[in-house]
């Protein structure tokens, strides 16, 4: 007789779109404080939040990411006065257009992260992968690979 092994813990994927100039020091700092924050965030940094192209943010559900976190510089940003505006129309666009293909617009979030924000950030995460458990697995979502077998 054969004990089946227990199907391996599935975290939600969260795809953080942050600014290399801002809020990639705050993300940072949370790392190396070794604050804990879901296995599930994966980080790639751009220059400017109001750059990013709402399709980006499609494209990272499409790939199997339960949801997407956008970063933004806020205020302080270098590149654009009116960066706060743009990344609020960018969010708005993304979550139309998953509305339109009949996901949940739930999938995506902003928020302003300063270069010490560590703390925000890692309440951010907790409480985006929460909700993000609450909508159930994404359906295209990757399944779990269970640790030490890649």
């Amino acid at each position: 007789m054969t004990a089946s092994m227990p199907a391996p813990e599935r975290h939600p994927r969260v795809l953080v779109f942050s600014t290399n100039a801002i809020s990639d020091m705050g993300i940072d700092l949370a790392g190396s404080a070794h604050m804990n924050y879901p296995v599930g965030v994966e980080v790639i940094a751009v220059p400017c939040s109001g750059g990013i192209n709402p399709r980006w943010i499609v494209h990272a559900i499409d790939a199997g990411f339960d949801g997407v976190f956008v970063a933004a510089d806020g205020p302080e940003c270098s590149y654009l006065s009116d960066c706060v505006a743009r990344t609020a129309h960018v969010v708005d666009r993304a979550q139309a257009l998953l509305r339109e293909r009949g996901q949940d617009p739930a999938r995506v979030k902003t928020a302003a992260i300063c270069s010490v924000c560590s703390e925000p950030f890692v309440h951010h995460m907790v409480q985006f992968t929460k909700a993000l458990e609450g909508l159930g697995a994404h359906p295209t979502a990757l399944p779990a690979v269970a640790a030490g077998t890649a």
